[in-house]
């Protein structure tokens, strides 16, 4: 599976970012092999508003199955959920560690936000 994983840094033993639209940066990686590519997500940290839906479209145009989050907002869930994308939201510690709970199925796939916008 191919997965975003929102992020404090550019690797895999970055943080998990608590956030999804305001996260820094995206590491895209596999539950399959070791492959990853590190998506910047500067443009919407600090946007005034509409950052859920325009980090959704970022994510959605790298071809991701799922996202690992700490938490998920309305208007991105709506916009994840659209695309396809499966949320997974609770994650904490390292990219690398949130990779593996997903791989042994300890994460939480959310079916409606988890927070209020703009939290």
């Amino acid at each position: 599976m191919k997965c975003a994983i929102t992020a404090t840094g550019p690797d895999i033993d970055s943080a998990v970012d608590s956030r999804f639209g305001r996260a820094e940066h995206f590491v895209v990686c596999s539950t399959d092999d070791d492959t990853l590519e590190v998506v910047d997500n500067k443009q919407n940290y600090n946007a005034p508003q509409g950052a859920g839906i325009q980090s959704a479209q970022n994510i959605a145009a790298h071809s991701v199955d799922a996202v690992i989050t700490g938490h998920c907002g309305p208007k991105a869930f709506k916009a994840l959920h659209a695309a396809g994308i499966k949320i997974f939201t609770g994650a904490s510690g390292t990219v690398a560690q949130a990779r593996e709970k997903l791989k042994k199925g300890e994460l939480h796939e959310i079916d409606g936000a988890d927070v209020d916008g703009h939290w």
